[in-house]
């Protein structure tokens, strides 16, 4: 086997706390992270003596800039393997958007080579990798939800009940790095119940992001967005990451598809409907 392609998902934080900050600079989080059927389509094929990268989104960088790419040169050296490979990237998850497009890239490089090359990686590797990547990147590697410490790459699986998310972007693009540089001591730890409702109750009943303030401050029209999934009939509304996409939760996937179009045909804003992957 010389090609493999590979569906990269999204995710959304359902819960974001900033618990603290780390003498690198670093964030401390506790995080719960839900992997979507959104998701970028990756291609990789084995062949020639160069690395290349293609890709149908004209934003995205096609150098080492690019996360996947990066992951590509990071599996070489760790693997002690050069070979020609052609990356072929199909972004159906929107740019700098809060939901992990990127990150999910670099790790289905990681796991897609992998299994190309007759997994010389055994799994710890592989996560040491995408920790060097990103704080995001480890995540991606499992396969369902998860609660994430440290930077959020410390990770529990977690089980969720099956939902219906719409997802809606006003299609600018936020700084991580920015949103996380506004956020101040003091900072407060989860609630003590926390724990308990994560196994118990709907993530509708705990939905929570710290980094809303920030973003929303900012970006009014987010929380605009917000009180319109809210009007549709979600059980829950919140940003997911820094942002710029908001999320609803919806109790089934009629409603949730009747209230994507009608949000996308009166915002003029990017909307997708999508289910939370357990």
């Amino acid at each position: 086997m010389n090609s493999l392609t590979w569906w990269c998902p999204a995710k959304v934080n359902l819960y974001l706390k900033v618990v603290g900050r780390r003498p690198d600079g670093y964030h401390e989080l506790v995080t719960v992270m839900q992997p979507l059927s959104l998701a970028d389509e990756l291609n990789l094929t084995v062949v020639g003596e160069s690395l290349a990268l293609e890709c149908n989104h004209p934003d995205l960088p096609w150098d080492e800039g690019n996360l996947a790419l990066r992951a590509a040169l990071a599996f070489q050296e760790s693997a002690s393997q050069k070979f020609g490979l052609r990356i072929r990237l199909t972004k159906n998850i929107p740019l700098a958007a809060g939901l992990g497009g990127g990150s999910s890239d670099a790790a289905g490089v990681l796991k897609g080579l992998n299994r190309l090359r007759g997994q010389p990686l055994d799994e710890s590797r592989l996560h040491y990798l995408a920790r060097q990547l990103g704080a995001d990147v480890p995540f991606f590697l499992m396969a369902g939800p998860a609660l994430g410490r440290g930077i959020g790459d410390v990770l529990t699986p977690v089980t969720l009940p099956p939902c219906w998310l719409v997802l809606v972007n006003p299609g600018f693009a936020v700084s991580t790095a920015w949103v996380y540089s506004q956020v101040q001591p003091p900072y407060q730890p989860p609630d003590p119940d926390f724990f308990t409702r994560l196994s118990r109750e709907p993530p509708s009943s705990w939905l929570h992001n710290d980094l809303e303030t920030v973003t929303l401050q900012r970006y009014p029209v987010l929380a605009d967005l917000k009180l319109a999934l809210l009007q549709e009939g979600a059980q829950g509304a919140l940003m997911s990451g820094s942002g710029p996409t908001v999320f609803g939760i919806f109790a089934d996937e009629g409603t949730a598809r009747q209230a994507g179009a009608r949000l996308q045909a009166t915002t003029g804003h990017w909307a997708a409907v999508t289910q939370g992957l357990v």
